[in-house]
């Protein structure tokens, strides 16, 4: 009986040494990270994105020896009280750092339990302005919303894109509506011409044929949409078949349509967009990071696995910086990644030389990206 236990004993010890690829750390020893996102469902892709590039930095920083870091992510399936719910099995489970909520409307609630709980984070890519408002331990890897629709507009006016815009926005949801509303301030100054504005709901968005056909009817050229990109796969098919072939341009939602499962990728071809990464750069530190994920995941990562992965490095930077040690509470962990946070420069996939500002706001230049032959090419 003695050996059975012994033997238990053993396998349990075993395991605590293999946590998230910790190599010879004890349990004790390793920062726990927790985030939730879309795992399933709709908005999948941006989850399991985002997860897997997020692990992808877990294991290499594991590998080097030092500060190890466990993760965790649960599956809010893009729904604020799930997410909510999501969030609290981590806090259950010792979450110390968080990396917040993958999409806007999830990560406007959940910001709310990281500050009341002094859980620093910073999420990969819910862009919302309330994401990180009023809370001074919340930060975005993202580009926030109104830098998205501001940049959008100037971008498309610099480049002379479209001389008539329409623009089709989802009025129920933070991000889309966010971004429009920049887009369209910054449109009036910079005397870039909407022509025609029409909206949609989550209830809603399945036909387009009155929005696209007030676009037509208002002659433009190139329609900006600021949203995810299932509806926007919707947008394209819908054109397609009655005729109507104008230009569009798109925000970092769009990154991923490429692989939406049953799409017509030759839709999508001539699409523009504005995302941080670019998965066909040359660049060691990109090519190196495409390679391993392909290799794991069969597949080229967006945007969304770039920010994760950032996000990962930023706050190993950041911990290191700070002497951050497991045995720390999560609020003291968090007073010291805000200073670190608020001081330094990071280098990642998707910008060089990155800052943030108090309001939890990174500063990097964003990259303009057309679709061609079924891959993102960099515009000039």
């Amino acid at each position: 009986m003695k050996r059975v236990v012994f033997f238990a004993v053993a396998a349990i010890m075993m395991l605590a040494l293999t946590v998230c690829g910790a190599g010879s750390a004890s349990a004790a020893d390793v920062i726990k990270i927790g985030g939730t996102g879309p795992l399933t469902g709709g908005a999948a892709i941006y989850g399991q994105a985002a997860r897997n590039g997020a692990q992808l930095a877990v294991e290499e920083i594991n590998a080097l020896g030092g500060v190890q870091f466990a993760l965790n992510y649960q599956d809010d399936e893009h729904d604020a009280e799930k997410a909510v719910n999501a969030y609290n099995t981590l806090k259950d489970w010792g979450m110390q750092v968080s990396l917040g909520s993958v999409t806007s409307t999830p990560a406007v609630a959940t910001s709310v339990e990281n500050n009341a709980d002094r859980i620093f984070a910073v999420t990969p890519s819910a862009s919302a302005v309330a994401v990180t408002e009023g809370k001074n331990n919340v930060f975005q890897m993202c580009f926030a919303d109104p830098n998205q629709g501001s940049a959008s507009a100037q971008y498309i006016k610099d480049q002379k894109l479209g001389a008539k815009v329409a623009v089709i926005y989802k009025n129920d949801d933070v991000y889309s509506s966010g971004i429009f509303e920049t887009f369209k301030v910054r449109a009036a100054k910079i005397g870039l011409k909407i022509v025609s504005v029409t909206t949609f709901t989550e209830d809603s968005q399945q036909d387009f044929s009155v929005q696209l056909a007030d676009a037509k009817k208002n002659g433009a050229d190139l329609i900006f949409l600021p949203m995810y990109y299932t509806p926007a796969s919707l947008i394209f098919q819908q054109a397609k078949s009655t005729g109507y072939a104008p230009k569009y341009f798109g925000v970092d939602g769009m990154d991923g349509i490429l692989s939406l499962e049953g799409f017509n990728t030759a839709l999508a071809e001539g699409v523009m967009l504005l995302t941080p990464f670019n998965a066909t750069a040359k660049d060691k530190r990109t090519a190196g990071f495409v390679a391993k994920y392909k290799a794991k995941h069969g597949e080229v990562p967006n945007q969304f696995a770039a920010d994760g992965y950032d996000c990962v490095y930023a706050i190993h930077q950041a911990v290191k910086a700070g002497k951050v040690t497991a045995k720390m509470t999560a609020p003291a962990i968090c007073d010291i990644l805000v200073k670190q946070f608020t001081g330094m420069k990071f280098s990642g996939l998707t910008g060089d030389n990155m800052t943030w500002g108090k309001n939890g706001q990174v500063s990097k230049d964003p990259k303009g990206m057309v679709i061609k032959n079924g891959a993102y090419v960099g515009m000039n």
